[in-house]
């Protein structure tokens, strides 16, 4: 041992395959060496130490000189092996020859001190300990069973047994050692392969984790792209509802106005181009500033509409009429923004493209849903044949069909040629509150 660092053995995980990983003998595992590794460094040579004091104790009593001088042989030799491994160990691997030639060597060095004075088993007792560091997970069992061999040999009295009592005990005691031996190693490996399961679950989880937190960055980006999108939309709708409608009464206006020659008529006709205007340019300035509709500042839903219906009829010399039912209440902001929009675009188009002569305007409030129905008896069309909506979300039907989705509503269009229109929109009644 150099500097704290173990030489000569290495922590070989049960759970590895016997001919996978190359880890080395270092007793430096995992970078921090642990006090079993500090151990496997220095406990053969202290219970060889140990074994060999109390052996020349006993030496009288139980070995003849020849064992004595065999004992003594065989420490050395032990002794010796002991300190090639600590010398060399540092370069070997768990699945080279070296380990299993230097377990090999050092329990039968073991076996023949135990054969020699039972005393010597202490320093046996080593097998037990560092089968699993030294040797492949295949060779572990039959290690620990040799060793199981050795201790129960010297606990029945020494080897060979000499008798029929003594055989009996050694098996007796051979099962003992055999059943606690295997049984702790079991254990051991279980408890090794739910350490491994864990860490690889927590790899997992740390995957994931980086996973995920890519996955939120992209999932904001896409929230921030989605944003800017619907915002843009947005703007373009209330610049069409506002902009636009102003702008085609401003021009029927100033039409009326050139083809009167009315002096009285004509500045009359001046006058409400010029109110048209100035409320497009309020309008467009709200829609910027992301507020709510002019008329519902300071009028509920049912009287903006009324205003605007008549305004229109005035305008359009066609006959227009608002019916609500229901019990009236405060809706959420964007609820009637969508409806008021939608009737400004829905008569917008009655005016543009239907030739009536009376439209009618239902507000309807019921239990969960309040609905919108705008019907007009001009001269209709067929739905099937309108061309399909683009991307480029063009704001007639496709924009009031965008704004009644994105209050989770419903539009409905029922028309035939000669026989009229009828729009219908269902939205979810939420209150103001």
């Amino acid at each position: 041992m150099t500097d704290g660092t173990v030489v000569g053995t290495a922590h070989h995980d049960p759970s590895d395959e016997a001919g996978g990983e190359s880890a080395t003998l270092s007793g430096q595992a995992k970078g921090v060496p642990s006090w079993r590794h500090r151990f496997a460094t220095v406990g053969p040579y202290a219970l060889l130490g140990l074994g060999a004091l109390l052996a020349a104790v006993s030496a009288q009593a139980v070995m003849n000189v020849g064992e004595q001088y065999i004992a003594a042989v065989l420490t050395v030799a032990a002794l010796a092996l002991q300190v090639w491994w600590s010398a060399d160990g540092r370069r070997r691997t768990v699945h080279g020859p070296a380990p299993q030639l230097y377990y090999l060597l050092r329990w039968a060095l073991g076996f023949a001190l135990s054969w020699c004075n039972p005393i010597f088993a202490i320093y046996a007792l080593t097998g037990y300990y560092d089968a699993d560091l030294l040797l492949p997970r295949h060779l572990v069992r039959p290690a620990l069973l040799a060793t199981a061999i050795t201790m129960a040999g010297s606990n029945a009295g020494g080897l060979p047994p000499a008798e029929g009592m003594h055989w009996l005990a050694f098996i007796a005691l051979l099962t003992l050692h055999s059943g606690l031996a295997l049984g702790f190693h079991h254990i051991a490996v279980k408890e090794s392969e739910h350490a491994a399961a864990l860490r690889s679950a927590n790899d997992r989880l740390a995957r994931a984790l980086q996973e995920n937190a890519g996955l939120h960055a992209q999932l904001l980006l896409q929230a921030r792209e989605a944003g800017v999108a619907d915002e843009r939309r947005r703007l373009a709708a209330e610049i069409h509802d506002t902009l636009a409608q102003g702008l085609t009464g401003i021009v029927a206006q100033l039409r009326a106005a050139s083809d009167t020659i009315d002096p009285a008529a004509t500045h009359d006709h001046i006058e409400r181009a010029s109110d048209l205007a100035r409320h497009s340019l309020q309008e467009a300035r709200r829609s910027v500033q992301n507020l709510s509709p002019g008329q519902l500042e300071h009028d509920p839903l049912p009287t903006a509409l009324k205003k605007i219906a008549a305004a229109w009829a005035e305008q359009t010399a066609v006959r227009a009429e608002l019916t609500v039912t229901g019990t009236v209440e405060p809706l959420h902001h964007e609820i009637e923004a969508t409806l008021l929009r939608i009737a400004q675009e829905a008569l917008t188009n009655v005016a543009r493209h239907a030739g009536a002569q009376r439209t009618g305007v239902t507000l309807s409030y019921m239990d969960d849903e309040v609905s919108l129905d705008i019907r007009d008896d001009g001269r209709g069309f067929d739905p099937r044949s309108l061309p399909p909506r683009d991307s480029t979300g063009g704001f007639g039907l496709g924009g009031m069909r965008a704004r009644v989705e994105r209050v989770a509503g419903t539009i409905d269009i029922e028309s035939e040629p000669g026989l009229g229109t009828a729009l219908s929109v269902r939205v979810p009644l939420v209150s103001h509150e």
